[in-house]
């Protein structure tokens, strides 16, 4: 029997028609500062609502929605590919004249919260541009917190059936529900959204920068209104607290809505909080060790500057305050093993996660310790669980596929014409949702503009596949998928 898509698409149709009305954000704040965009915002609002409203009429349910696990992987896929393609309109219609290709990727790389962008001269764009991206970016946070607790788990991709259990019993009193889990989710994120603004305002930003920079930092996306990025504002305070926002961005979400709730630190009690933050520790330190020589630079502005583009592109966030490819080698070796970390799962960042380079590492050991104890019977935890041989077998799997895929990008994005240095760095990039790449081409000093529009199209598949954790977009490709 053929997967059943109406319901995917009737929920695909809500979106946009939700989608479609933060576009009149954008519309308002360009009328207001007497901007060129307002009335194309408005035509992008009315083509969005249309479509969204046409997808509801014609596939409209007839009793209540039930979802399947095919449909679910079905409405995954789609709804990140169908939210671009709308998200992409006011871009390419806009006074900057994008092409369908720039403004497909830009509007890819906000709903992912990648990061990556193709625009120059946002000092001087339009406030209705810079507000659209920043909503993607904002957007695209909260629908991935909602699909790693509510959706993978339930979809067993690549170990996240791990944490089925967990959020279900760490939160089974207060939060019985995955609607109501969902709704707590949209509550602390909002809540951090507009706490981080007003602090960024105390800090001396205007609200403007204030709350763009709120969004895109709570969703570690890393879009900013200046091309020098964080930089631009040389402001110390800023650089402090936006590093504390990116850190809690890159945290599970629910472990830090479980310690609001019940007035408990349950993020020294949860093993890959602790590796997440260790790691961002020691990679700091040694960091600071290598630049230390550096004559005439103040200790705390190498700490400063060091911690900063650790946590930026641990997070998988991308925001920049100096560029650490001028430091050395060792930095931009350092910069690129911690891309393919990223955060922790259950939070807005990319990469490969905490939690299963843990997994891989105790079953690693186990193997070490069975070769002079043979009869030794070590079973693996995550969090005082036992974890099971089908997670191990998907987290292993999972990450075979990451790497095939990084390697097959990396090649790819080599035969467009792309040195080195730019392959490698951005398949890294796109596929763990960063950013920036590194070199000169997509490096913290450069962008994506000058790319083949085929290398765009094969880094936009990139980001996608990052987000969607890789097995969710690959399954849709199998022809027995369709026949189940």
């Amino acid at each position: 029997m053929a997967v059943d898509i109406r319901s995917p698409l009737f929920i695909v149709g809500a979106l946009l028609c939700v989608m479609s009305f933060g576009m009149l954000l954008p519309a308002l704040a360009d009328w207001i500062d007497g901007g060129p965009d307002a009335a194309m915002f408005l035509a992008c609002f009315a083509i969005t609502a249309f479509a969204g409203g046409m997808l509801m009429a014609a596939f409209k349910p007839r009793e209540r929605i039930s979802i399947t696990i095919h449909q679910a992987f079905v409405l995954t896929a789609l709804t990140w590919v169908a939210v671009t393609l709308f998200a992409a309109l006011p871009l390419a219609v806009s006074s900057l004249h994008l092409s369908y290709t720039d403004a497909f990727f830009e509007a890819m790389s906000g709903v992912t919260t990648t990061g990556s962008t193709v625009l120059v001269g946002l000092d001087s764009m339009p406030s209705g541009v810079l507000w659209w991206r920043s909503l993607l970016q904002w957007f695209g946070g909260v629908g991935i917190i909602v699909m790693a607790v509510s959706i993978l788990p339930f979809l067993r991709i690549g170990g996240m059936q791990l944490f089925r259990t967990e959020f279900t019993e760490r939160n089974e009193k207060s939060l019985p529900r995955m609607s109501q889990i969902s709704a707590a989710i949209l509550a602390f994120y909002v809540s951090a959204t507009a706490l981080t603004s007003v602090a960024l305002m105390l800090c001396g930003l205007s609200a403007f920068d204030a709350v763009n920079h709120a969004m895109t930092s709570i969703s570690t996306a890393g879009f900013s209104t200046y091309d020098a990025s964080v930089g631009a504002f040389n402001n110390e305070l800023v650089e402090y607290l936006l590093i504390l926002v990116m850190i809690a961005g890159g945290t599970p979400f629910m472990v830090m809505i479980g310690s609001w709730r019940n007035f408990t630190w349950q993020f020294a009690r949860d093993m890959q909080v602790r590796a997440y933050v260790g790691l961002m520790v020691v990679s700091t330190l040694l960091l600071v060790l290598w630049r230390l020589p550096d004559a005439g630079v103040p200790i705390e502005q190498v700490l400063r500057e060091s911690l900063f583009s650790v946590v930026s592109i641990a997070t998988t966030t991308g925001y920049a305050t100096a560029d650490y490819t001028i430091w050395g080698s060792f930095p931009i070796v350092l910069v690129l093993f911690l891309m393919f970390n990223g955060g922790c799962t259950g939070s807005t960042s990319g990469g490969l996660k905490i939690f299963r380079l843990q997994i891989l590492y105790q079953m690693a050991r186990i193997q070490v310790v069975r070769l002079t104890h043979p009869h030794a019977v070590i079973v693996p935890r995550f969090n005082e669980r036992e974890v099971t041989r089908e997670v191990v077998t998907s987290v292993a799997g999972y990450v075979f596929l990451y790497f095939f895929c990084f390697i097959a990008m990396s090649v790819g994005l080599s035969m467009f014409g792309l040195d080195l240095e730019t392959s490698v760095s951005g398949a890294a990039s796109a596929i763990g949702n960063i950013g920036p790449g590194v070199g000169d081409v997509i490096g913290l000093g450069g962008n994506y503009a000058s790319l083949p529009d085929g290398a765009k199209w094969l880094l936009a598949v990139g980001m996608l596949l990052g987000r969607l954790e890789i097995l969710t977009f690959v399954i849709l490709l199998l022809p027995g998928f369709w026949r189940a």
